[in-house]
């Protein structure tokens, strides 16, 4: 004789019953769809411009679309190795600002942060204060040093004027031998803040327990910033370093702002030259010639130092 289970035993064996557990899902799946509409826009404003620009590099093309585009193989290139003078001042300038950049404005941050850090009665408007240049837009910047720089009215000259230094005057932005070294200082008045702000952040993650220890151990302040502060703040560092780098590279808006590149081509630097080249000259081939040989310099740049800094972190 069989016996059969009645409904509601069945019932209740299905409610026991483990649920299947669902397949999951990696971090990266589940992020896709949030990262696709932005990676679209990424790629097609500024992926596809730098490959479109080191492939019209090849080609001799006026911009106009009336006009084709003619390839011409490395000649561009070798045009501006050899027969384009302004290159090399440009060359030259870009890398001038680029070790200045590195030397000056990282060094006034630290120092700032480094004060700004401690307890200090009105901290957070100071801090306020010298983050401000940071919000303005560059050619802002360009329009207020150039009117500080002002031979006649300007605040340089009238305050050297004012304290009997009449003979200090100059023609800031008019003199090829100082030309570009005033457009850096405007750099450095823009650019500290803001790298100012990110050193703070990194002096937050000083773990205290270790700035405690090392005093307990007698380590005065210089060998607790040597062998304590400096070492948490390597990957501030390298995220610092790394924009300094590219935001030297391609500076564009202070010197068109300011001097336009002149005088006598002093304050040239290659992104300006490029697109001078380009929208001035409409020989583009010619300014993305240039542009390219931009983007190779700071591959050249920031890839080694990446690599070195993050093989350091491995060890």
């Amino acid at each position: 004789m069989t016996t059969t289970t009645p409904p509601v035993a069945r019932r209740d064996a299905r409610r026991a019953d483990p649920p299947r557990p669902r397949a999951k899902r990696s971090p990266f799946v589940r992020a896709l769809p949030y990262l696709v509409p932005a990676g679209l826009l990424y790629g097609y404003f500024l992926v596809y411009p730098m490959i479109d620009a080191v492939r019209l590099s090849f080609y001799d093309w006026s911009g106009f679309r009336t006009e084709p585009q003619v390839w011409v193989g490395l000649r561009n290139y070798v045009r501006a190795f050899t027969a384009d003078p302004v290159f090399w001042t440009a060359f030259k300038n870009s890398l001038i600002w680029v070790v200045l950049s590195l030397a000056i404005p990282m060094m006034l941050s630290l120092l700032l942060a480094l004060g700004l850090n401690r307890k200090l009665l009105g901290r957070n408007l100071f801090r306020s204060v010298f983050y401000l240049p940071a919000v303005f837009a560059s050619i802002t910047v360009a329009a207020m040093w150039r009117w500080i720089y002002n031979p006649t009215l300007g605040a340089v000259n009238q305050g050297l004027k004012a304290i009997g230094l009449e003979s200090w005057t100059h023609q800031w932005l008019g003199d090829p031998k100082i030309a570009l070294y005033s457009v850096f200082v405007a750099a450095i008045w823009q650019s500290v803040g803001f790298n100012m702000v990110l050193f703070l952040a990194g002096l937050q993650q000083v773990p205290v327990e270790l700035v405690e220890a090392a005093r307990i151990d007698g380590a005065h302040g210089l060998q607790i910033f040597r062998n304590v502060t400096l070492p948490a703040l390597r990957p501030t560092f390298v995220v610092v370093v790394i924009l300094t780098i590219i935001n030297s590279l391609k500076v564009f808006d202070l010197v068109v702002g300011m001097t336009g590149g002149g005088p006598a081509q002093s304050t040239q630097v290659l992104a300006l030259w490029s697109w001078t080249q380009s929208f001035q000259n409409h020989t583009f081939g010619q300014g993305s010639a240039v542009a390219t040989v931009l983007l190779i310099i700071s591959l050249a740049l920031v890839v080694p130092y990446l690599a070195w800094a993050l093989r350091g972190e491995d060890h």
